[in-house]
């Protein structure tokens, strides 16, 4: 048995079955990485710290170049390679930044990591729900309103935590937001994972360091081609202390960081910041004839931003037919289309960020998709329940328990049902898109009861307790636990 290699073995040979991505991360199967040379020799390029080949953690030649190239590009005072993910990223900014004890606002709609560094620097969280989109069925984004009420409501507050654009693309008022927490003297940290590329071209929404936030994280894999886990952060402010930053950075990155990843991320800053007016004319035109072929089938529909407020390499469709996004991700993935994230509702294509010339297999994937909805009938159902609409009062949330409060209390498991005005003991994560339903400490309503019931009827999966599975949920009772 231990001649198997299992998952060596499965991902050779899916591989071989020629699958068409429209997932990250952005390389799309190396497609996007023309250097034959980089493909030929990764293997070799996995060195460490030898004499001429520098150091992440102390920077002095050749990474400390390539960072100063990637600052100079994006406009800010200092940018970090990263090889632990936006994950990592996000956890040094906020515990750089935050202080145990201290108020921050956080937008509700955040990735799990900036929840684990909430709880990891023991600042209290005041939840800030986005708006919601009743035509995608989604939470879209931070409104100037939001944030002006809850700025009234809690003035000593000196922090912002947004996520900019959210996984859907939707980016909002993130400029307005900024200039006006700016306004207020409050620090904005920005997880911009799914925004490396908006720095290319008008063609895309204004990223977050030209908007002008303190700090921001990138996923460079997911759009540009760089390898998994590659990911930068980008220092612009005068208002917090870089040292701090650098200080968690080095504590929480690997020591023996991957020199195959950073490479790869070198790679990826020439990639976009030599990313052409020719380049956008071509990718315009591939993303125009991709979405013209998906509007001629009769059985989805393409959804569209509001006033193109939103990344265009991120394609959303839905079914006219009674169909969940995630019955339509099997169906194409039984085809060999491989989508980013299907929901309740939609399904998610991420296209490449193509230069001109390019080629893609664009019109192989548009035969494909349209081989499996000829089958389907074409009823033009239209889909009822469009979610629920959070009133303003309820948008600004503080957490019922705090961190230490919540380590005096005992835990149960109750239904769904039974758990509404409880408070989660559990983080209780629907992946993709990774986005935490509930964290410990929140008080559970009734539309968090109805979107996790909805959730599991469609088949979503989970990442945390499988209680969740059986329709239960652990919550915090009265009573105090006993502590040794």
């Amino acid at each position: 048995m231990q001649t198997n290699t299992p998952l060596y073995t499965r991902l050779s040979k899916f591989q071989e079955r020629k699958n068409i991505s429209f997932h990250v991360p952005g390389h799309k199967n190396g497609l996007l990485l023309s250097l034959k040379e980089w493909k030929e020799n990764l293997l070799s390029y996995d060195l460490t710290e030898l004499t001429e080949l520098d150091d992440l953690h102390a920077p002095t030649d050749i990474i400390l170049h390539a960072e100063e190239l990637l600052a100079e590009l994006y406009g800010a005072k200092r940018s970090y390679f990263l090889v632990n993910g936006s994950t990592v990223g996000n956890l040094a900014m906020i515990l750089g930044t935050a202080y145990e004890g201290q108020q921050v606002f956080v937008q509700r709609n955040s990735h799990k990591s900036i929840m684990n560094a909430i709880k990891l620097s023991k600042v209290k969280p005041i939840l800030l729900n986005p708006q919601y989109d009743m035509e995608w069925e989604v939470p879209s984004t931070i409104s100037v309103d939001m944030l002006k009420r809850a700025i009234k409501l809690y003035p000593d507050v000196k922090v912002l935590i947004l996520t900019s654009p959210n996984y859907y693309g939707m980016v909002g008022e993130l400029a307005k937001l900024i200039q006006l927490a700016h306004h207020n003297k409050i620090v904005v940290l920005v997880d911009e994972a799914h925004g490396a590329h908006f720095i290319g071209s008008n063609y895309f929404p204004i990223s977050a360091v030209e908007a002008g936030a303190d700090v921001v994280v990138q996923s460079a894999h997911k759009t540009l081609p760089a390898l998994t886990m590659g990911s930068y952060l980008h220092f612009n402010s005068n208002l917090i202390e870089k040292e701090r930053i650098e200080g968690y950075l080095s504590m929480l990155q690997s020591s023996s960081p991957s020199y195959p990843i950073m490479a790869s991320l070198d790679i990826a800053r020439s990639y976009i910041a030599t990313f052409n007016r020719k380049d956008e004319e071509y990718l315009r035109m591939q993303i125009f004839e991709f979405r013209k072929e998906l509007n001629k089938i009769k059985q989805i529909k393409v959804l569209e931003y509001k006033e193109g407020a939103g990344d265009p390499l991120k394609i959303t469709i839905q079914s006219t037919c009674s169909l969940s996004g995630f019955s339509l991700q099997k169906m194409l993935e039984r085809q060999g289309i491989y989508t980013e994230l299907a929901d309740a509702k939609n399904l998610l294509f991420v296209f490449p960020l193509l230069k001109s010339g390019m080629y893609y297999p664009i019109e192989e994937a548009i035969k494909r998709i349209k081989r499996v909805f000829e089958k389907l009938p074409n009823d033009n159902h239209v889909l009822e329940d469009k979610g629920v609409s959070i009133n303003i009062d309820t948008n600004i949330v503080e957490l019922k328990l705090s961190e230490g409060e919540q380590s005096l209390r005992k835990k149960k498991y109750v239904l769904f049902d039974e758990a509404e005005n409880g408070i989660s003991a559990e983080t209780v994560i629907p992946y993709p898109p990774g986005i935490p339903l509930l964290i410990p400490g929140e008080e559970i309503t009734s539309n968090h009861i109805e979107q996790l019931k909805k959730l599991v009827q469609v088949g979503a999966n989970f990442q945390g307790d499988s209680s969740v599975y059986k329709r239960m949920l652990a919550i915090y009772t009265d009573k105090e636990s006993r502590r040794s």
